[in-house]
């Protein structure tokens, strides 16, 4: 009973040293590997634009002459940007395991850490970089009206007076600066960079009352990103719905706009090797690689196209089985795979030594 026991323990630690080997680049009998899929990561670039009335916004027409300011704040979501990316995943549907055989030349099998074959005897290529998160811009502190309210303003009895008072002073803020550009001010700067800065502080004082009649308007962008699978047949799937008042909302929620994917299978690979599958595969090895097929992509909103671009994808097209006489004693051949649709990117023959 304890050889059988021990039998049973030292079983189950070899097969834990073969699965956790399984990301490594040196071969083993029967390795197991994945062909990709391609997943469609779109990022949006989505701004936010927030709208709030100033204290004096019913004063506006009467004292500043503008009919055209808004009473009620508001919210809105806008997208300004839309970036896609393929990213390769393990398909489910094309797990293999490599055939291992001494009379192949199979000395380096280069898999991805989540199982996708990269490359045989050969440097895989490097893996694709995902884009750097988008940054906003740092924003500049908002200006506080009340900070430029003189006294008077600030003990006026009622809001109307105040809103007449904080009138006067733009008013006397635009006449004080157009003496000053034309130089007819009782007391001038001394110099340019003087003359510079009051100007400023004009500008700033005038922008920062102003708020009290026209309100505040502050944008800010975030970075949303979503992802798509596409399925070959589906030809026209919704994506996601997006509405001006809220951004992003729930597919089910009709108050967002539709936005859609259009697919459509471009080039239709086709092999002999595949035609022929009656026939039984001379030195199989169970290698197998992706012939993808070439698929238009067009992101609509509603029936607008907003985003088109043409790339392969390995859920298309079908997949080839290659031959292990590739692998000879002799010569054998360095295989390198896309990382993005698991197909040949490049093979070349490699004279082996006696």
């Amino acid at each position: 009973m304890k050889h059988t026991f021990w039998r049973h323990c030292l079983s189950a630690f070899l097969l834990t040293l073969v699965a956790t080997g399984a990301s490594a680049q040196q071969p083993v009998e029967g390795t197991s590997y994945y062909l990709p899929r391609t997943e469609l990561q779109f990022t949006f670039l989505v701004e936010q634009t927030v709208y709030t009335p100033g204290d004096f916004a019913i004063y506006a027409q009467r004292y500043m002459k503008r009919n055209d300011v808004k009473m009620q704040g508001e919210t809105n979501f806008r997208i300004i940007d839309v970036k896609m990316t393929p990213v390769a995943v393990p398909d489910s549907t094309k797990h293999f395991s490599l055939l291992m055989d001494k009379k192949y030349s199979l000395y380096n099998v280069a898999r991805a850490d989540n199982g996708l074959l990269l490359a045989i005897n050969a440097e895989p290529m490097q893996l694709q970089q995902l884009p750097e998160p988008f940054k906003p811009a740092p924003k500049a502190k908002a200006l506080n009206p009340r900070d430029f309210l003189n006294e008077d303003i600030l003990t006026a009895g009622s809001t109307a007076k105040m809103a007449e008072l904080t009138a006067q002073e733009i008013y006397e803020i635009r006449e004080s600066r157009n003496l000053l550009q034309r130089g007819k001010a009782e007391f001038m700067p001394q110099d340019a960079a003087q003359l510079r800065m009051m100007l400023d502080g004009m500008d700033r004082q005038e922008r920062a009352l102003l708020q009290l009649f026209e309100g505040t308007t502050v944008r800010d962008t975030t970075e949303v990103t979503l992802t798509f699978n596409p399925q070959p047949g589906s030809e026209h799937e919704l994506f996601f719905r997006f509405s001006r008042w809220f951004g992003f909302v729930d597919n089910d929620d009709l108050g967002g706009s539709p936005y859609f994917i259009s697919l459509t299978e471009e080039q239709i690979p086709t092999s002999d090797a595949a035609a022929a599958d009656d026939k039984k595969l001379k030195d199989d090895i169970s290698l197998y690689v992706n012939i993808p097929g070439r698929v238009k992509v067009t992101l609509l909103n509603g029936n607008i196209p907003m985003f088109t671009n043409t790339l392969y994808m390995g859920q298309y097209g079908i997949i080839e089985n290659l031959s292990g006489a590739l692998f000879g004693k002799k010569i054998t051949s360095n295989l390198v795979l896309n990382p993005i649709t698991g197909g040949v990117e490049r093979i070349t023959e490699e004279q082996l030594g006696k």
